[in-house]
C-alpha cells in the first residue's frame, strides 16, 4: 500500500510532502487499518454531511492511499487522519 501526505498551508505557507509503502513492512496491517479508517467519508465531513473547511493560516491535507484521494484541514481531522498524517510526514520524509 503507498500512503502519500501532501500538507499545505500555515503562516508560511510551505508544502511538505511525504510517502510510506507499506509493502513487506511488519506493521503493515496496522498501516492499512490507520488508513482504511483516515479514508472514511464521515470522517472528513462536518456534522451536517458537507466537506469541513479550514481555518486562516491551518494546514490542509491531501492524502492518498493507493490512488483514493481525500482532502481535510485542519482543525477538522479524524483521529485516524491526525495520526496517520503524523506517522506519515515523520516515517517518509
Amino acid at each position: 500500500m503507498l500512503i502519500e501526505v501532501v500538507r499545505t498551508g500555515g503562516f508560511a505557507g510551505i508544502e511538505r510532502r511525504a510517502e510510506v509503502d507499506t509493502s513487506g513492512r511488519p506493521d503493515e496491517d496496522e498501516w492499512r487499518a490507520l488508513a482504511l479508517l483516515a479514508l472514511r467519508p464521515e470522517a472528513h465531513e462536518d456534522p451536517g454531511g458537507r466537506a469541513a473547511s479550514g481555518v486562516r493560516d491551518g494546514f490542509s491535507y491531501r492524502i492518498t492511499v493507493d490512488g483514493r484521494t481525500v482532502s481535510c484541514h485542519d482543525p477538522h481531522l479524524s483521529d485516524a487522519q491526525r495520526s496517520l498524517v503524523s506517522r506519515v510526514l515523520k516515517e517518509g520524509a
